[in-house]
């Protein structure tokens, strides 16, 4: 890995000779590969053994270390949306939620795709709040919704604006979540062509850009709201330089988290600034490159009516670009109902609604590909859900011959691989 000299000459004077060696160390090994359980879609006993390569996330109870990066395409329970594939550092934002949200709340994630930051704030968001994922950029917006859909949370809303756009229709949230965009620092071990896009000039551009999307989205946060900042970069320009701008400019109140000393986070290396903010640096943490900050805004914060959370909803499906508003329903064309791919991924499903078949796992590939399966002959006609290890995929017409294959075009595996099944539950822990 070829770092630029202006980085080498940057990150060393900012982290120090010690703390620097051990970091450019890091860059040279693999990174450690981590996913997080749906707390709402548990894996039966069958699937999972105990193993002693593995270990628990520390700051996240469902996140799990893996020993190797196996190929997670090809495991079903993936699609199904039974873990999200996240790196650990990205985790925290579930200790941060535990710790300062415990009553329903509407929640923005303003900058979400691909979805992990989301799907891991939905899972510890206290029962009736709601969550909007936007992302600004539309390709990277219809990926952000395919992970929602599969994570199956109720009142989890898809949106594709810009944070000028929350601001006009005047929506206010209780928690808003900025993981803004940067210059990438955090992500040189996973993404060689973030070495190669590095620069000073970008720095400059990524800062002041974090700054208007932070004051665009801080108009949005209501009195007492909880505001999360964070990058995937080091230097204090887009780190700690910015919250103090927060804290200058906009009021804002530096929150601390409870982390414990051998999890080896790097609080604030702006000198004269010591405020609670947290940075995970490879060779130090195990994780990638992240910072993150917590921040209150002046203010009583708001009671957890239902009709505010209500509000908030109708008012986004009313007025923003929604791709999703987490409420599946059947559509009408003709005199058929057709079912949505959602239904079948949600929490909330109704598992005496639809027949359910399940398949075995070449099948349930060969289902994930889009291709016609055959279903047992007591199988009904009509709408059935196709199931692994019980853990619904989405839906089949079935016209008794064959099955009509309704998983979403846009969804399906291309590979014509066939492999052996991944089995990547079975080693993680019970």
């Amino acid at each position: 890995m070829q770092l630029s000299d202006d980085f080498i000459a940057q990150t060393r004077l900012l982290f120090g000779e010690q703390r620097f060696e051990r970091f450019v160390n890091a860059l040279g090994e693999e990174p450690p590969v981590s996913i997080r359980l749906n707390p709402r879609k548990k894996v039966c006993s069958s699937t999972l053994t105990a193993s002693d390569a593995v270990a628990q996330v520390p700051w996240c109870p469902s996140g799990i270390y893996l020993n190797s990066r196996p190929n997670f395409t090809f495991d079903p329970l993936f699609h199904a949306g039974c873990y999200y594939v996240q790196e650990a550092s990205s985790m925290f934002v579930d200790l941060v939620l535990r710790q300062y949200v415990n009553e329903p709340v509407a929640m923005l994630d303003m900058c979400a795709a691909p979805g992990g930051k989301s799907t891991a704030a939905r899972s510890v968001l206290p029962e009736g709040s709601v969550l909007v994922s936007n992302e600004p950029i539309r390709l990277r917006a219809q990926v952000l919704t395919e992970n929602i859909q599969k994570w199956g949370y109720p009142d989890c809303i898809v949106t594709n604006n810009y944070p000028k756009d929350f601001r006009k229709v005047k929506a206010l949230f209780d928690v808003i979540l900025c993981d803004v965009p940067c210059s990438g620092e955090g992500m040189f071990r996973k993404d060689e062509g973030a070495v190669g896009e590095w620069s000073t000039q970008n720095v400059e551009k990524c800062w002041q850009l974090q700054r208007s999307i932070v004051s665009e989205a801080w108009q949005c946060l209501a009195e007492g709201g909880l505001f999360i900042y964070s990058t995937c970069t080091y230097n204090t320009k887009e780190d700690e330089e910015n919250v103090r701008w927060m804290t200058d400019e906009l009021g804002a109140e530096v929150l601390p988290v409870d982390i414990m000393t051998p999890w080896n986070i790097t609080s604030s290396l702006l000198e004269g600034f010591n405020q609670p903010v947290y940075r995970f640096i490879p060779g130090y943490t195990r994780g990638e490159g992240l910072f993150m900050a917590v921040l209150r805004k002046p203010g009583t914060p708001r009671s957890s009516d239902p009709r505010n959370l209500q509000s908030v909803s109708t008012n986004i499906c009313k007025a923003l670009n929604v791709l999703y508003d987490g409420q599946p329903k059947a559509e009408k064309k003709g005199h058929d109902l057709i079912p949505v791919h959602a239904e079948a991924l949600s929490v909330l499903l109704d598992r005496d609604k639809y027949p359910m078949a399940e398949l075995d796992y070449p099948t349930a590939i060969a289902y994930l590909r889009g291709e016609a399966i055959s279903l047992p002959s007591d199988m009904p006609r009509g709408y059935i859900i196709v199931t692994f290890h019980r853990h619904p995929l989405g839906f089949v017409k079935n016209i008794g011959n064959r099955a009509n294959n309704l998983y979403p075009k846009e969804w399906r595996i291309k590979s014509t691989h066939i492999p052996d099944y991944p089995d990547i539950l079975k080693t993680t822990l019970e």
